[in-house]
């Protein structure tokens, strides 16, 4: 994007915490898969609850060396944060420390802010924003790949969202 637009010495922030939702033991599983082997009715909870996570991924897990062992991650998350399952409401909570400790100083500072990430951390920072209840958030759908803006005043509260 920034190529594109001739913007190449904006600074690009790279973060974990913007990560997709840790699945656990679900990863690398399609809902098929899943459903064989948990049941329709687990799977339905892990995926539509706010705070009910999916089992962990153990050490032996086909992914587990993958994901834990990727240098991406050499300097963070510490292994006392790295998930190994999350809920949407952990997800949030790994979400917002960045969002409150990078992104809304930048804002103060009257920075326009481009956040490239994924569904459900982006989910997380939307319920932020619009003051989502817990129970209504799990069924608001992000499009992949469709921009949307917000507008905050000088309170950091939206004047236009979505």
């Amino acid at each position: 994007i920034l190529k594109e637009i001739n913007q190449t010495d904006i600074p690009i922030y790279k973060t974990w915490r913007l990560n997709e939702r840790h699945y656990g033991s679900l990863t690398g599983l399609n809902k098929a898969e899943t459903a064989a082997k948990y049941g329709d009715e687990k799977v339905k909870i892990w995926r539509r609850s706010f705070d009910v996570p999916p089992p962990p991924m153990e050490k032996d897990h086909p992914y587990y060396d993958v994901i834990v062992k990727d240098k991406r991650y050499a300097k963070e998350p510490s292994p006392q944060e790295f998930p190994m399952f999350e809920s949407l409401k952990l997800t949030i909570e790994r979400t917002l420390p960045y969002w409150n400790s990078v992104i809304i100083p930048q804002l103060k500072e009257g920075k326009r802010i481009l956040i490239a990430a994924h569904g459900n951390s982006l989910r997380g920072i939307v319920k932020h924003l619009d003051d989502i209840p817990d129970d209504s958030i799990v069924n608001l759908n992000l499009p992949t790949g469709i921009p949307f803006v917000y507008e905050l005043d000088e309170n950091l509260k939206p004047v236009v969202s979505m």
